[in-house]
């Protein structure tokens, strides 16, 4: 799969799992380890932050899209 559309595809995935999570009532997690610590699936919080970090990307690029890039 070529490289750009790989991002394409990762914002999708980033985007649909932190809707799942808002719909689940689960996540908001920080990078404080209090997650990392109650995290029955042992997911770590540098996990946690990368996470967090596409989510940021994935949004802003989904607003330029949508909205300009003004």
């Amino acid at each position: 799969m070529p490289n750009g559309l790989h991002r394409v595809e990762a914002k999708k995935r980033v985007l649909a799992m932190v809707a799942q999570m808002d719909k689940e009532g689960f996540g908001n997690c920080t990078n404080l380890y209090e997650c990392q610590a109650a995290c029955p699936k042992g997911i770590t919080v540098d996990y946690i932050a990368k996470m967090n970090r596409e989510y940021l990307g994935a949004t802003v690029s989904y607003a330029e899209k949508v909205y300009g890039k003004d």
